[in-house]
């Protein structure tokens, strides 16, 4: 069974670039919902965008531009829709904040 989404291309444009696994550059960037050492995840018009691996580190941030670089070992990308971050225990902004 084919997934055919239908993904809105009105907002900025969205790209990903990795170098070596140890640098992603990615545009199209709306916001930045949390991020660590581990895990990056960061909000796109496309969907949320989670970015797991070791020693991460945002080198770049512009939200204006809504681009996004970051430094460290790269171990995985996976996108969610954004539903995905307000579930029925409460979402994951007010797990966050218990």
């Amino acid at each position: 069974m084919e997934d055919k989404r239908n993904f809105s291309r009105a907002g900025k444009p969205h790209n990903i670039t990795i170098e070596n696994r140890e640098k992603i550059s990615i545009s199209g960037v709306t916001n930045v919902v949390s991020f660590d050492e581990e895990t990056v995840i960061l909000e796109t018009d496309l969907g949320v965008l989670t970015i797991r691996g070791q020693g991460l580190h945002i080198n770049k941030l512009n939200l204006d531009d809504g681009q996004v670089s970051i430094d460290g070992e790269i171990v995985n990308l996976n996108y969610s829709d954004k539903s995905g971050l307000i579930g029925k225990s409460g979402g994951f902004i007010s797990r966050m904040f218990r």
